[in-house]
C-alpha cells in the first residue's frame, strides 16, 4: 500500500471514528480496505496517531480556522485535515508541502473544489506555524 492510498483510506476510517463517535481502530481500518488490500504499518500510524493525539492536532488547527469552528467543519474535511495536521506535526519524514498537497486532493475528490480550496488555506497557515 503506497502512502497516498494510507493517507485515503486513513482519512476514511476516521471518518468512521468520528460519525460514529467509537475508538475501534482495528474495525474501523478493516472497514474501509478493498479485498486486495492489507492495512500497513503506515496506514495504522496515522488512523492511531490522529486518535491519541487529537486533542493537539485540534488545538492547533483550531487556530487556523478563521471564523469557523472545529466541529461546525464537515466530518470528511475534518478528518483530511486532521491526517495532515498529524503528518506535519509527528511525521519528519513527510515534507510539510506534500501533507499539505495530499489533502488537498483528498478534500477535492471528497468535497470539491471549494473544499480544496478550504482545507488548503487552513493547512498552509498551520504548515507555516511548523516550519520545520
Amino acid at each position: 500500500m503506497n502512502r497516498r492510498v494510507a493517507r485515503l483510506r486513513a482519512v476514511q476510517a476516521l471518518f468512521q471514528l468520528d460519525l460514529i463517535e467509537t475508538s475501534a481502530v482495528e474495525e474501523a481500518v478493516n472497514s474501509v480496505l478493498e479485498e486486495d488490500e492489507t492495512a500497513d504499518e503506515y496506514l495504522y500510524d496515522l488512523v492511531r496517531g490522529v486518535e491519541k493525539e487529537q486533542a493537539s492536532i485540534d488545538a492547533k488547527l483550531g487556530k487556523h480556522l478563521d471564523n469557523w469552528a472545529l466541529d461546525r467543519l464537515g466530518t470528511v474535511d475534518r478528518a483530511v485535515m486532521r491526517t495532515s495536521v498529524y503528518e506535519m506535526m509527528h511525521r519528519e519524514d513527510v515534507p510539510l508541502h506534500v501533507s499539505v498537497n495530499e489533502a488537498i486532493e483528498l478534500a477535492k475528490a471528497f468535497g470539491g473544489t471549494e473544499s480544496g480550496k478550504f482545507v488548503n488555506g487552513a493547512l498552509s497557515s498551520v504548515m507555516q506555524e511548523i516550519e520545520r
